[in-house]
């Protein structure tokens, strides 16, 4: 047992865990780690030589609040829910006031709001933290959401910056705000995500089943793409996953992949708190339904076979250069719209909760570490700062300029793939969003009458003041 040498602490060494202790370990910090197979623990020290010396493997629980340094900083790198609860109550009896517990998982930031409420009021100190980049992230830097107290803030920032991706010298962590701020911004994000990977995977299938192009072809648009306004980590691996073959029959890798995709539910919460806050993040939901149905493999065959006979339009896409052009305006084009959908659910929580989300600090720190990082959050971030109210991305001077520009591309590779029968959930929720949104009148005004005649729900009027019901003929 090393008594009192250790800046941090963290318990959970799956591959997250193990990873973040080794980052951390490399920037200088002393690590104490702990695992319910303890072994894990002795291997991850012994393992990482020239790491490995600042890594403190503890036994029990005891010997690990021993092993740390005061005030103690307790991660947690397990799974999501009741683990998480069950960690902090064995815990929480061996320390003490001004101590600080830190949820590093994919927390449901109503758990966090919660559990920081729950510890607040012990003396201890909860934070909630939000973990971007996967397991090479987690080793070599991560983006990293923070919420919690504000005061706690300092004790983790050392650490948190050295750990950190970069972006032009930036580290890419900030305090985004109190309790589940943190756990919040990381569930937006993926959700995002979700978007950004359903889109890009329905151009693939234009470009496979419309366009009849091979995944080597499709890698070399990728890559032409990666140079310019769609540069991002998500373009930048789809081209690399396009370029692979499989070492085992020679074809490319992505053809002998089964064509289901899971999820571990961070999606589905951004969803379900766009949909409480009453915000239409219509993409994100798209692209969570899209892995559903993908699940459902049997069912799509069967479906397949029995509607083999159905006929489409006929439309064929071609594959000259500007229909790729118009794929690559299309995607860009939607990007910007979810990630409206994604800031727009934000900008509603941090209102909702009080929060004050500094939405241009958080599209800062997405820049580097985080799967969605990419050159366009430069743009968003400075759409944020200019000082104006910006309510919507939509409505910002340069992406009304960049959608106007790209919204036919986007409704043409819509409508061809529609008329085609290839499916574009995601797209063609992005545009219908975007039409929706522009439409100063819009039909709502026959649902609000519907709901006054079945359940006198009341009504408002163009022409005056006030709340109304109407007297309706019978049915």
């Amino acid at each position: 047992m090393n008594d009192g040498q250790a800046d941090i602490g963290i318990l959970g060494l799956g591959t997250m865990g193990a990873n973040l202790a080794l980052n951390i370990a490399e920037k200088g910090f002393a690590v104490a780690v702990g695992n319910r197979t303890t072994a894990k623990a002795f291997a991850l020290r012994d393992d990482n030589p020239g790491i490995g010396e600042n890594i403190l493997p503890t036994e029990s629980l005891e010997d690990f609040v021993a092993a740390l340094k005061t005030p103690r900083l307790v991660l947690f790198m397990v799974t999501a829910g009741r683990p998480v609860d069950e960690e902090m109550e064995r815990i929480a009896p061996l320390l003490s006031p001004g101590d600080v517990m830190i949820d590093a998982g994919n927390a449901d930031f109503n758990d966090t709001v919660r559990r920081s409420t729950a510890v607040e009021a012990t003396g201890l100190h909860f934070v909630g933290m939000g973990v971007s980049g996967g397991e090479l992230g987690a080793r070599h830097g991560p983006s990293i959401m923070v919420g919690g107290a504000r005061e706690t803030y300092p004790l983790l920032e050392p650490i948190l910056e050295k750990i950190a991706a970069r972006y032009e010298g930036e580290p890419c962590v900030a305090w985004l705000g109190p309790n589940g701020a943190g756990h919040f911004v990381k569930t937006i994000h993926n959700g995002i995500e979700y978007a950004d990977m359903q889109m890009i995977a329905e151009i693939y299938g234009i470009m496979r089943d419309g366009i009849g192009l091979k995944p080597a072809e499709m890698a070399t648009i990728f890559a032409d793409w990666n140079t310019r306004g769609l540069s991002s980590y998500l373009i930048e691996i789809t081209a690399v996953t396009l370029a692979e073959t499989d070492p085992d029959t020679g074809r490319p890798m992505v053809d002998v992949i089964v064509d289901e995709a899971g999820q571990k539910g961070t999606g589905r919460w951004a969803v379900i708190e766009a949909q409480k806050l009453g915000v239409g993040a219509t993409t994100i939901e798209a692209a969570v339904s899209a892995r559903g149905v993908s699940s459902r493999r049997g069912e799509r065959e069967n479906a397949a076979a029995l509607y083999r006979d159905v006929e489409t339009a006929g439309v064929e896409f071609g594959g000259e250069t500007d229909h790729i052009a118009a794929l690559e305006q299309a995607l860009e084009t939607a990007k910007i719209i979810a990630y409206a959908q994604g800031y727009a659910t934000m900008a509603a929580a941090s209102g909702e909760y009080g929060w004050s989300l500094p939405l241009a600090e958080i599209a800062r720190i997405w820049r580097a570490g985080c799967i969605i990082r990419s050159r366009f959050l430069d743009d968003i971030a400075r759409a944020y700062d200019t000082g104006e109210n910006v309510v919507n991305l939509l409505q910002a001077p340069d992406f009304v300029a960049r959608v106007a520009a790209g919204e036919v591309a986007l409704r043409r590779v819509v409508a061809k793939a529609v008329l085609a029968g290839i499916p574009v959930p995601a797209l063609s929720a992005a545009l219908a969003y975007f039409d929706d949104y522009r439409r100063a009148r819009g039909t709502t005004n026959l649902t609000q009458a519907q709901r006054d005649l079945f359940g006198a729900h009341t009504f408002r009027r163009l022409d005056k003041e006030g709340v109304f019901h109407h007297r309706w003929p019978a049915v």
